[in-house]
């Protein structure tokens, strides 16, 4: 860290990139609760976060950085019980019409009945790129990992360090990828009963509110871009030992781990449903299909 912190005094002219190394992240240092009217909470000196719903409002959170490529984590433990109607959405977003995003939604369930993961990826304002899971754990009996790691080759979701989708840079086929606009994290803990739960049919029981999603160990090794340059983040990722995400790619073992999630838990791929592309598959599937 010192030595980055050099490296930019150095060349603090030429518009240098910070890049973060926080091992031991503090939510008042790192984020600030945005919305919500008490219902989010630092707790523990920064080492906890809650958000809660009730009837009247949900609550949220969102990274005081912006980042431009890196390895994001957060620990989660969702909502316990009956969560049906409930989302709690935990993701990397830009602003504006053509805003790019990266999403874990989390969509919430009945008693005894699993949680479904949904996952996206918009590029230049165009998503549509779902896939969902299921988990291979009770999400809310404690704390899991989820992490996305987004450099510019590719986007990796994982939980609990294996590896559950990659999303590749296909831009020589013409498939816009993020990779100009600075993103901050953002999560939410929100009513969705319209939709979340089997397509809105189970609705929202305010008998067991207040809904409430923990979070801890945040942790971002990313590159938060000047003011001036967004663009610095990649000669200076790159050149960082600290920073092997910026080219890192799925190793054989980990290539055969996400196999193994997809096989056994993947319940929706958009790239093989074919009665919504009726005019062909979108073309970042072929890449998909080739890994």
């Amino acid at each position: 860290m010192a030595s980055v912190k050099v490296l930019c005094l150095l060349v603090s002219l030429m518009a240098c990139s910070v890049i973060l190394a926080s091992a031991a992240g503090n939510f008042y240092q790192d984020t600030d609760v945005t919305w919500g009217d008490g219902r989010g909470k630092i707790l523990d000196n920064g080492q906890l976060l809650t958000l809660s719903l009730d009837k009247p409002s949900g609550s949220g959170f969102q990274s005081k950085n912006e980042y431009l490529f890196g390895k994001i984590d957060m620990q989660i433990k969702l909502v316990p019980g009956n969560s049906a109607g409930t989302v709690t959405a935990y993701y990397l977003s830009s602003q504006g019409p053509t805003h790019d995003e990266i999403d874990f939604e989390f969509l919430g369930n009945l008693s005894g009945d699993p949680y479904t993961l949904h996952t996206n990826v918009f590029s230049q304002g165009k998503g549509n790129r779902e896939q969902q899971f299921h988990l291979w754990f009770d999400p809310t009996a404690d704390f899991h990992t989820y992490s996305i790691l987004w450099n510019p080759q590719r986007i990796i979701f994982s939980v609990d360090d294996t590896p559950i989708r990659e999303f590749k840079n296909s831009e020589s086929i013409g498939v816009p990828f993020p990779k100009n606009q600075p993103m901050r994290i953002y999560s939410s803990l929100w009513n969705a009963d319209d939709w979340a739960t089997r397509g809105g049919l189970v609705k929202t029981d305010w008998s067991h509110a207040p809904f409430t999603a923990s979070y801890r160990n945040f942790n971002a090794n990313a590159c938060v871009p000047s003011s001036s340059s967004a663009s610095s983040c990649g000669s200076q990722s790159s050149s960082s030992g600290n920073n092997a995400w910026f080219s890192q790619e799925l190793d054989s073992t980990n290539q055969e781990r996400m196999r193994w999630a997809q096989k056994n838990y993947m319940i929706y791929n958009y790239c093989t449903d074919t009665k919504r592309f009726p005019q062909g598959m979108p073309p970042e599937c072929a890449v998909a299909n080739l890994s």
